[in-house]
């Protein structure tokens, strides 16, 4: 199955929303810290009847890719971002641990 994606930001903040064909599964919000050049990720929600299919590791991935782009380091206030990132190797020079 192919999904997309759309960036809803609004200042500081904003939100990820991941969409199959058909409809949304998920979303993960945001908040940015221009001054310290950080992206708070706070939450990733995927919908109950898609969990367990890998999606919520796509958001964390798809926000990583937009920090990465804006050369900010990324702080997973969400336990469950922080568990995703923290298993992968390629994003640790992104990765704030507080």
């Amino acid at each position: 199955m192919t999904y997309t994606y759309q960036n809803q930001q609004s200042g500081n903040g904003g939100f990820f929303t991941m969409q199959n064909d058909t409809e949304e599964v998920g979303r993960l919000t945001y908040t940015i810290m221009p001054e310290e050049s950080r992206f708070v990720i706070s939450f990733v929600n995927i919908y109950p009847k898609f969990e367990g299919q890998g999606l919520g590791k796509l958001m964390v991935k798809e926000a990583i890719d937009f920090a990465r782009q804006n050369n900010w380091k990324v702080y997973p206030h969400c336990s469950y971002a922080r568990t995703v990132m923290t298993k992968m190797d390629d994003v640790q020079d992104l990765l704030l641990k507080s």
